[in-house]
């Protein structure tokens, strides 16, 4: 194994959990597989570093976990437990989120390039700088969260907002509709009233008519659910890419 590789293999803290600790282990000890920590508790390892793509992290506890300039390309990471992880400068290019659990995570300029996102929950996640480009926020929630300096392109913004959500220097194009939630009853912002009211507090975004956009703009469509009922999360078509 060159030093190269071996080095996007070494694990900079393990996990206190024994069982993940072994798994990453013999993952490091051998050159040519991917890393399958599928349900087990990695909370506060440092995995900063490694090259993690493809890996299988599904429903993956990373609580506190350090993960800064990982490579996460592709990886599957549906219902992974992120809360408080720090992802900065992360490659998440085409990862599955779905129904992850990033409450204040950190992304600060990491790479998201169409991430599926479809019902995460990120309230008060660090985007600041990121590269959402083509990324689907699909029934999330984004309330708190920071996108301050982020970009943006054909991005799926179907997500709550609210007042604490930060996005000066947010640029590009997005798709709707976003839910405005806080003081009062919860309302939808679509076309030029979601345009305005993300300009308004610094962004340079302009809000794509999802008809142009095909099937996708179809799905984008889709109603939120009532306030107050589980949001149901489309299943994933990544295994047909």
């Amino acid at each position: 194994m060159s030093a190269t590789a071996d080095s996007r293999r070494r694990v900079r803290v393990a996990p206190a959990n024994p069982e993940a600790a072994a798994v990453l282990t013999s993952w490091a000890e051998q050159g040519d597989s991917l890393l399958d920590v599928a349900e087990l508790d990695l909370s506060h390892a440092d995995l900063s570093g490694l090259d993690l793509a493809v890996g299988l992290l599904t429903g993956t506890v990373l609580r506190g976990a350090r993960l800064i300039g990982t490579d996460l390309y592709r990886a599957h990471m549906e219902g992974a437990v992120l809360e408080g992880a720090d992802l900065s400068r992360a490659c998440l290019t085409k990862a599955i989120l779905d129904e992850a659990d990033l409450r204040g995570a950190v992304f600060v300029e990491a790479n998201l390039g169409s991430a599926e996102l479809y019902g995460v929950d990120a309230r008060a996640a660090s985007f600041r700088g990121a590269r959402l480009n083509g990324a689907s926020f699909l029934d999330a929630r984004l309330d708190g969260a920071d996108l301050a300096g982020a970009s943006v392109r054909e991005t799926s913004l179907k997500a709550v907002l609210d007042d604490r959500t930060r996005v000066e220097g947010l640029t590009g194009t997005v798709f709707g509709p976003a839910r405005l939630e806080g003081n009062g009853p919860p309302r939808e912002l679509s076309g030029l009233a979601l345009e305005e009211w993300l300009n308004s507090r610094g962004a340079t975004v302009q809000v794509l008519d999802s008809r142009t956009s095909g099937t996708a703009g179809n799905v984008r469509n889709r109603p939120f659910p009532p306030a107050g009922t589980p949001s149901t999360t489309p299943t994933s078509t990544s295994s047909a890419r």
